[in-house]
Parts: C-alpha cells; sequence; structure tokens
C-alpha cells in the first residue's frame, strides 16, 4: 500500500501543477479580456480527475475541497458566474489548500473546507452572469431542443460577444467517423470553437451519415471554409437571425463547398499549454449502430504513455553503487599499475587495463544516464513560483509582471526542491521591500506595473539564476546605519566599507532595515538563510543594486550533488578533496611572488590579484616541511580564492557521503568520500569555505606558524 500511496501523490502532484499554470494562464488572458472556454474545461477536468482520485485513496478532506471546487468551474463553464480577479483568487487558493493537504505529515484538517466553501459561496454571488436569447437564431426547434446546458451557454456567449455563427454539413463514412471527428476537431481550434455536432435529418445512407456543425468564428468564411477542409463533401453556411434577409456582406460566404482531401494542417501555436482541449459535445445521435471491432484481437493493453515515475531515494541508491563502482575502477587502476612493475606480469597488466578501461567507458555512460534521470527543468519551480508573486503582489496593491526565461535548464531534482525556499526568500523580498507601489512608481517616472524577471542558463559545470526587479534598488548609506545600529559592524569599519560590502550586509544573521514587522519581512530573518541554504547546496549567492533602479540576486549552483570529479590534494599529511566544479587550476606556489595587500597574503595571477589561503593554518593542522607546493584556484561566481596544498593527487569521481548529525553544522567541509584503498578523505565545501577567507580582514601569512 506504501507503494500504491506514494504512486497517488506523484500523480496528484502532477495535476496540481498542471492547474497552478492554467490558472496562471486564465489569469493573464482575463486581463487582457480573451478567456477561452476549452482553458476553464481543461482546469474543470482537473479538479474533477482529483477528486475521483483523492476520494478512492482516502484523502475525504481534499475530495471534499475539490467538490466545492468543481462546482464553482461548473458554474464559470455554464456562464452562471463570471470570471473576475476575485473568482481567480478562490480558485488559486483552492490549489494552494490542495497543496497543503498533500504536504509531509500534513493532516486531513489542514484546510478549512466550511470557510472554503463560504468564499467560493460569496463570490459566486458577486459574480453573476447575463444571458442572451437563442429564439432569434434561425436554428431549427429540434436542434435547440437537444443541446446540452454548456452548449446552450457556448452560443449565448457567442451571440453576446457578436461572434459569427456557422453551420458546417459534412459527410464522413460510418467506418473513419471516429479518426475523421478528430481531424475536424484539431483543424478548426486554431481558427473556430465547435459547439457541438449532430446527425442530419433525413442525411447519410448505409454506409455515411452527414453532420451537422455548429461552429463560432471572427475568421472570413472562404478561409474558414478552406480551414474547416476535411475529407468528403461539405457545405459552409451563415446562421442568420430570424426575418434578416442576406446582405452583401454575407455574400462573403461560399456556396456549399465540395471539399477534397487534403493533408491535415497544424494548428497554430497559443500561449496554453500542449494538451489538446476538446469542447465537450454529445456523440452523433444514430452514431450508436456504427459496426466496431470489439474483438479481442483488436484491444491493445499497451500503455500511451512511455514515461514511469520513479522515486528520487532509488536513484540516489543506484548513485551510491556507481559510486562505490568508481572506487572499485580507481582500485583495479591501482593494482594494474602494480602489475606492470613486473616483468613476469607485463603482459597481464596490458590485458588487465585494456578491461579496465571498458569497465571505465561504460561506468561514465551509466554515471551519466543515471544524472540525466535525475535532471530536471528549472520550469517546474518557476511556475510554482509565479503563483506566490500573484498571490503576494495582490497582499500588497502591488501591479507586479513576471518574466521568465531559461526556464528549460535543467538542475538535479534535489537541487530544485532545496532551491524553492531561497527562491520564495528572494521574490517576498523584492516585491515587499524592492517594487514600489503604482503611485510611487509614477511618481518616479516608471509604469505603474514593476517587472520581476527570473533568467537561468548553464555556464560550465555550474547553473546560473538571476532574480531581478525594477524597483527602488537598495540605499548603501541606509544599509551601513542600519548594520551599525544592529551593532553588526563598528562606526570605524563603516568608514571604509565598500559599496559592494554595504550591499552584502544584508546577507549577516539579524539584518534588517524595518522598523516595523510584516508578514514577509522585517523581523530580521531570510536573506542570511537564503545564503546559508545556498551555501549548503555548493554555491553562492551575489548581489547588485542601483538606488532607485532596481536589485539583482545572481545564484550560482553545481548543476548535481549526486556523484561528482574532484581534484583529490594533500594537506599536512591528510587527504581532502575539492570539487572540481569550483576548481579553475592548479599552479606551483612561487614563494617569492608572495606579497601582503592590507592583511592578506596574495599574488598576481595574469594580471589579477589573487587572495591566498592556506589550509593547514585554517584547518589547525601542524604543516609539514615541503619544498613544493601548489595553488589550487577555486572560483565560485565573479569570486576567486587561492587555497595553498602540499600536493595534487589527481582527479576522482567521487560520492559525497554525509558526515552524520554530530559533524554535520561543522563549517568549511561538505561531507566525505572512500578513495577506495582504505583512504577515506573530507570533502570541502569551495563556495562555504570561499566566502569565509574573503570576509575574514586578516588571513595568517605563509610563514606564520599555527596557534
Amino acid at each position: 500500500m506504501s507503494d500504491v500511496h506514494d504512486e497517488f501523490l506523484a500523480e496528484a502532484q502532477e495535476i496540481i501543477e498542471a492547474l497552478s499554470r492554467d490558472l496562471l494562464f486564465l489569469d493573464q488572458a482575463q486581463k487582457e479580456g480573451n478567456v477561452q472556454p476549452d482553458l476553464i474545461n481543461e482546469v474543470f477536468r482537473g479538479v474533477h480527475t482529483l477528486k475521483g482520485i483523492a476520494g478512492m485513496f482516502g484523502f475525504q478532506t481534499l475530495s471534499a475541497m475539490a467538490h466545492t471546487l468543481e462546482d464553482l468551474l461548473d458554474d464559470l463553464r455554464l456562464g452562471r458566474v463570471q470570471l473576475s480577479q476575485e473568482v481567480l483568487d478562490v480558485l488559486f487558493e483552492g490549489v494552494e489548500g490542495f497543496q497543503r493537504l498533500l504536504g509531509e505529515g500534513a493532516d486531513q484538517e489542514a484546510v478549512d473546507v466550511k470557510d472554503f466553501a463560504q468564499s467560493i459561496e460569496r463570490v459566486s454571488k458577486k459574480s453573476g452572469g447575463g444571458r442572451a436569447t437563442l429564439e432569434e437564431l434561425d436554428l431549427d426547434e429540434s436542434v435547440l431542443a437537444v443541446l446540452t446546458e454548456y452548449e446552450e451557454h457556448r452560443l449565448r456567449t457567442n451571440v453576446t460577444q457578436g461572434t459569427p455563427l456557422y453551420r458546417l454539413r459534412v459527410r464522413f463514412s460510418l467506418t473513419t467517423i471516429d479518426s475523421n471527428l478528430e481531424e475536424l476537431k484539431e483543424r478548426a481550434k486554431s481558427i473556430a470553437e465547435i459547439i457541438t455536432y449532430l446527425p442530419s435529418v433525413g442525411g447519410g445512407d448505409g454506409d455515411e451519415i452527414d453532420l451537422d456543425v455548429l461552429l463560432a468564428s471572427s475568421a472570413p468564411a472562404n478561409e474558414l471554409g478552406e480551414v474547416l477542409a476535411a475529407g468528403g463533401e461539405a457545405e459552409l453556411e451563415l446562421i442568420r437571425r430570424k426575418g434578416v434577409r442576406k446582405t452583401s456582406h454575407e455574400a462573403l460566404v461560399p456556396p456549399p463547398i465540395p471539399i477534397e482531401s487534403e493533408p491535415p494542417r497544424r494548428p497554430t501555436p497559443t500561449s496554453r499549454p500542449p494538451a489538446p482541449v476538446h469542447t465537450p459535445a454529445p456523440p452523433p445521435k444514430g452514431a450508436a449502430g456504427v459496426p466496431r471491432d470489439m474483438s479481442a484481437d483488436a484491444l491493445s493493453l499497451r500503455s500511451v504513455a512511455n514515461t514511469v515515475r520513479v522515486d528520487i531515494r532509488k536513484l540516489d541508491h543506484l548513485m551510491n553503487v556507481v559510486g562505490e563502482l568508481a572506487i572499485v575502477r580507481s582500485a583495479v587502476a591501482r593494482i594494474t599499475e602494480r602489475i606492470r612493475s613486473r616483468d613476469d606480469l607485463r603482459q597481464l597488466a596490458i590485458e588487465l587495463h585494456r578491461v579496465n578501461r571498458g569497465f571505465e567507458r561504460h561506468l561514465e555512460e551509466l554515471q551519466d544516464g543515471i544524472l540525466d534521470v535525475r535532471m530536471v527543468p528549472l520550469g517546474q519551480l518557476f511556475d510554482k513560483l509565479a503563483r506566490i508573486i500573484r498571490q503576494v503582489a495582490r497582499e500588497h496593491d502591488k501591479e507586479v509582471r513576471l518574466l521568465v526565461t531559461g526556464a528549460e535548464t535543467e538542475v538535479d531534482k534535489l537541487i530544485v526542491e532545496e532551491l524553492s525556499d531561497p527562491l520564495m526568500h528572494l521574490i517576498r523580498n523584492a516585491i515587499d521591500h524592492g517594487i514600489e507601489s503604482p503611485k510611487v512608481r509614477e511618481l518616479a517616472g516608471k509604469g505603474s506595473e514593476g517587472i520581476l524577471s527570473l533568467n537561468a542558463y548553464q555556464k560550465g559545470n555550474h547553473v546560473v539564476l538571476e532574480i531581478e526587479d525594477d524597483g527602488a534598488g537598495m540605499n548603501e548609506e541606509m544599509l551601513v546605519q542600519a548594520a551599525i545600529r544592529k551593532g553588526i559592524i563598528s562606526r570605524d569599519a563603516a568608514e571604509e566599507i565598500t559599496s559592494q560590502d554595504a550591499l552584502e550586509l544584508i546577507f549577516m544573521p539579524g539584518f534588517s532595515t524595518r522598523s516595523a514587522i510584516t508578514d514577509l519581512s522585517g523581523r530580521g530573518v531570510g536573506m542570511d538563510v537564503v545564503k546559508t541554504n545556498i551555501n549548503r547546496l555548493g554555491g553562492v549567492v551575489d548581489v547588485w543594486s542601483d538606488h532607485g533602479s532596481g536589485t539583482k540576486f545572481t545564484i550560482t549552483l553545481p548543476v548535481t550533488l549526486a556523484i561528482i570529479s574532484a581534484l583529490l590534494v594533500r594537506v599536512a599529511g591528510r587527504d581532502f578533496a575539492i570539487p572540481i566544479t569550483s576548481v579553475q587550476e592548479a599552479i606551483l606556489l612561487d614563494r617569492t611572488a608572495v606579497r601582503t595587500v592590507e592583511g592578506r597574503e596574495v599574488i598576481s595571477l595574469r594580471g589579477a590579484t589573487l587572495p591566498l589561503c592556506r589550509l593547514d593554518h585554517l584547518f589547525r593542522l601542524l604543516p609539514v616541511q615541503s619544498d613544493r607546493r601548489f595553488v589550487v584556484v577555486c572560483a565560485v561566481g565573479q569570486r576567486r580564492v587561492g587555497f595553498v596544498v602540499d600536493g595534487l593527487d589527481g582527479q576522482q569521481d567521487i560520492v559525497i557521503k554525509a558526515l552524520g548529525k554530530s559533524l554535520r553544522d561543522v563549517r568549511g567541509f561538505a561531507g566525505a568520500t572512500d578513495l577506495g584503498d582504505q583512504r577515506v578523505a573530507l570533502v570541502l565545501d569551495a563556495p562555504g569555505l570561499l566566502e569565509e577567507v574573503l570576509r575574514s580582514q586578516e588571513l595568517p601569512s605563509l610563514g606564520a606558524e599555527p596557534s
């Protein structure tokens, strides 16, 4: 049952994410005054499906909430309620409630369904829809009598909007009617709305059937006739009002068109999700007698989808196995080198080396395959954040437009999950602190609508995320004064602080410029947590701001944390591993080139100043005497530090193991790894060490002894 429960959670989560995306499309369409009925139908079907599977698996509160929301959506699709921002607020509240009820450890009382139902009742009363009459249309009473409530609503809506209505009469073979209808729907999707299709009175014979298709379209009649072309004969006719004669304008409607068979056209791309959405319509009367091959030979058990849901923990286990195999590979390579030194075993060493090369090649393919499975597009996270942005902006009466680029950029699934909280903090702060109210923006010569941009792209072995707003920006002097009041820096230190250092103050624990506490910020927590969480993922966060123009946060992260390549180094006789994603190069240390600048040991590297950090001093280890030492140049984002080590032992793929509860809070280490020859190496947290080194005012000199 545990596996079945996990399967339900995965499917429910997919439905909720799809609902969130569709509601965002609806929100934009409502603002533009161009709400498509098929999108409301898609949301309705998603909530209906969620209600069914939730009740099946015992999530009664979730099922009841979905049932209540389904009633509102049914009123929306039938025109009894008009779509408004207030109605959308309730729909978004429902999706947020679904998410809370599915959350880890959530109980069935996490959401008050009665209170939610009252919210629905309130907006339903305020959003009643008008009704147009259909009796004035030149339609047979027999046709009007068989229309469903939804089809009547769509006819009235198009009459109210002044959209021309057409009757398309088509003839299909009974043996291919299903495929012909699907092809017709695909053709119509880009240019017209099919309201219903009904068998023609007295039309057809034993092998064929005539259908009357009612549709609405603002496209020119000639173009409409061409796009709706399907195999067989067809007639297109404008549906006029009763008593209205044909005018010269209506002469544009072509006479009955014999339409030859031609290849189907691709529908015009739209901004809606790619899933095909069809307007519900009853099956053609008389079609019940259509002969179909329902024998056992015609049935298929083959799945339509080619995807399999996999628990991320299973992928973690596989990645650990791959890591162990990498250790075995390294051990075999060392044994091969030992055998090679013996003349009588040289041929055996050559064969063993050949086998090991093949093993290494297949192991790399296996590793790349598992990593590829773990990767997910950041668009999944951006869709969730878009819902938060809308909610926060409305709570603060601000107009915010979200611009997203690079949503297809892929990152490890675990990194995406851990990124959600830091990004939410940054976005909340951008809306609360950064983007001004519409009136203030207009006074500053800006548009009333604030712009919040999310951008992602891959840079080498890292992924870069940029969160930028065009708000008020940060006042460096105000930041410094706030830090002095909080006791974070002294007045003497404040006099020498640089502009960039002033911006970095926002990441200090307890820092806040707000005198009053709001529901989003002002508590002195948040930005330091953002920095800590991103550092824990092996990344760094940088900030840029221009007072009056806006602020940009840049987050640089590794693509994956599952298995990494690392540079093995020796420091004071001990083994350490530095993730290769942070390593730019390694050079021999020239002691004569070392100089001291403001208490820091630095060297010049290709015209740029490089701060140095001697790891044996930093870790309080007794240094060993060595004539040759090396500088490992590490960089994350725009920051660089040279770590001085005693020796280099080459590059190796490693799997990072956690240090355990008692040591997990030790700063400077990301974990440990088994090197395969009964040696264990600590894995350095390069971004965290880099932050630590650059923040310190003075480093031990290369000639000093450890204390």
